[in-house]
């Protein structure tokens, strides 16, 4: 049997993920710019260095080493990983309060760390980001500066193993090229349509 939907909305957690260079970053962008209404969108802290334009609080929290540290040990982050030799996590309070305040929580992890959430908080949406081609993805890659062939083909062959694995998702979502409008509405839909499912998709952090 199918799921159920109510009119009531649940706030619930939304784990957007996808290869490197898809565009979940422009796509999360373009929601924020949007002005939903009821969507947090966490902030993920990071010991990476920030990257021209980047500011802190609002792409990431930018953090020493040390305080990355502090927050694993306080048990403080939902998930954390090391990626390409930087240090990404998700600090549970953002969460907490923001589904306290009635509103979904959107994350944006790369898949390692979508199948730990998954783990946490089975009742976690995840929307897997797909690129139309490696094509696509190569370009965008370049386009991000990866300009050495050693390091295009690391990122190309690990996107295809991500890739491998979107079965792991509820939804795979296509980023058609020049279309992120498209993308953008498809994943707002899925999202609203999934909040007010029966049974609910209630997240207890």
């Amino acid at each position: 049997m199918g799921n159920v939907y109510q009119s009531k909305k649940v706030p619930i957690v939304v784990v957007i993920s996808g290869p490197s260079g898809v565009g979940k970053d422009v796509m999360i962008e373009r929601m924020i710019e949007s002005g939903r209404i009821g969507f947090h969108f966490t902030v993920t802290a990071t010991t990476r260095e920030p990257r021209p334009g980047e500011k802190d609080g609002v792409n990431h929290h930018f953090v020493s080493v040390d305080e990355f540290v502090n927050l694993i040990a306080t048990d403080e982050l939902l998930e954390w990983a090391q990626v390409y030799g930087n240090y990404y996590g998700v600090p549970k309070k953002q969460v907490r309060d923001a589904l306290a305040a009635g509103n979904h929580v959107i994350m944006r992890v790369d898949v390692q760390g979508a199948k730990r959430i998954s783990e946490i908080l089975p009742e976690a949406l995840l929307i897997f980001i797909i690129p139309p081609s490696l094509e696509v993805l190569r370009k965008h890659l370049k386009d991000r500066g990866v300009d050495s062939e050693t390091e295009m083909e690391k990122r190309l062959a690990a996107a295809t193993e991500e890739i491998n694995q979107a079965s792991l998702f509820d939804f795979t979502v296509t980023n058609e090229e020049n279309r992120l409008d498209d993308t953008v509405s498809k994943v707002v839909e899925i999202i609203e349509s999934e909040s007010s499912r029966i049974p609910s998709r209630v997240v207890t952090i």
